[in-house]
């Protein structure tokens, strides 16, 4: 297995276009894709902007989320 890790940028239509030489040639290979948007926003050590739960804590206070009775059956 091998994992290689590289930057590339859509065309204007959202089209993504990857050439990458191998050296094992005429044979299946299984590719595993991660695509995740550059950004220079600093982050936590969890991936989240600085300050995200700052903002939008309590942003759901005067619209609370009600939980539907458990019914057995």
């Amino acid at each position: 297995m091998q994992t290689l890790t590289l930057k590339a940028r859509a065309d204007k239509d959202g089209i993504l276009r990857l050439e990458i030489p191998t050296n094992q040639a005429d044979q299946e290979l299984e590719i595993v894709l991660v695509m995740q948007t550059i950004t220079d926003e600093p982050v936590d050590a969890l991936g989240y902007p600085i300050g995200y739960f700052d903002e939008t804590y309590g942003s759901m206070a005067d619209d609370p989320l009600e939980r539907n009775p458990v019914t057995e059956g």
